[in-house]
């Protein structure tokens, strides 16, 4: 049938009104209009769809079965336009992002939970990995935006990259560690516990072991890697072991409701390289994420005003 969706409204209108000549004006139609409407419809159907009585009209059989898929249809296109108008404000729809850990924690977090207020029924993925992984991530779709540095192995004319920050060096331990009543501890001192530390390679790693070199101190002898939050935790609330970690795990790892852990006081300060949120340029992105997007950048500004943003790296200096 070549029925329009105009023609599905005037039949629930007259079912609902049992007037034509009412229907016509709650559409914004002339009687006449609605007259040749209804006449077009009964052509195409090919059956009357109502019967026409002094006092108004009433449903055929046909007519019923026409104006029960109607109403159900005109709720689907109410339903549909709020969902498109929904997805175009920003306001539903799905999301996946990545992030190195510390603006994870810092940054990505928070403005999850502001896009959440303003967007209930948006659908939010986060990865938490190291640079590379993110940028393959990225290259191949997988996700909308990162938080992270660019890898020496791709062009920075293919991203737009917006200058986020930087993540200090903090030691987590547990509460009660030997180092945790000191202060100003040493590289040297912490040197002699066993380390638990990203793989080689990362730039929280590279920091670590540059600042060890320049301070003369060595290398611990015994080290763990991993890059899950969840295995160095379950490492360190048991053991000696220390972890270096950005200033904003250190900041969750021992806040309120954590008190199994605790940064300790090191002498000097250790600064990663600068991260970019992220994205493919020229890729056209959702209204939701392009949200995110801006809330993420606003918490990154709110969190770091004052600090100083260096450009994006030329291709031979980045990580």
């Amino acid at each position: 049938m070549n029925l329009k969706l105009s023609h599905l409204r005037l039949i629930a209108a007259v079912a609902e009104l049992g007037q034509l000549q009412v229907a016509a004006a709650q559409l914004a139609l002339t009687q006449p209009a609605a007259s040749r409407m209804l006449a077009d419809i009964e052509r195409i159907v090919r059956a009357p769809v109502f019967e026409r009585h002094p006092k108004g009209m009433t449903l055929t059989p046909v007519g019923r079965v026409l104006a029960r898929r109607a109403q159900a249809m005109i709720v689907t296109m109410h339903d549909l336009e709020a969902e498109v108008d929904e997805l175009r404000q920003g306001r539903s729809g799905a999301v996946r992002v990545g992030s190195v850990t510390g603006p994870a924690v810092g940054s990505m977090v928070p403005a999850i939970r502001q896009l959440r207020g303003h967007a209930p029924d948006a659908q939010v993925a986060v990865d938490v990995a190291p640079s590379g992984q993110l940028m393959r991530g990225l290259m191949a779709g997988d996700y909308d935006f990162v938080i992270a540095r660019l890898t020496p192995d791709l062009r920075q004319s293919d991203f737009v990259m917006h200058p986020a920050g930087s993540e200090i060096v903090r030691f987590l331990a547990r509460r009660d560690h030997p180092m945790s009543s000191q202060r100003g501890v040493s590289l040297e001192a912490l040197s002699r516990y066993e380390w638990i530390i990203q793989e080689r390679g990362t730039p929280v790693r590279h920091t670590v072991e540059e600042a060890l070199a320049l301070s003369g101190a060595p290398l611990p002898a015994h080290v763990i890697t991993t890059s899950s939050l969840l295995v160095m935790m379950a490492l360190l609330v048991d053991s000696n072991a220390i972890a270096p970690v950005s200033a904003e795990v250190v900041s969750l790892m021992t806040g309120p409701g954590m008190g199994r852990f605790a940064a300790l006081d090191v002498a000097g300060d250790m600064v990663v390289p600068p991260y970019y949120v992220i994205e493919v340029r020229g890729r056209q992105m959702s209204a939701i994420a392009a949200r995110l997007r801006a809330l993420v950048l606003a918490e990154l500004r709110a969190a770091d005003r004052t600090t100083h943003h260096p450009p994006p790296p030329r291709q031979n200096a980045a990580r």
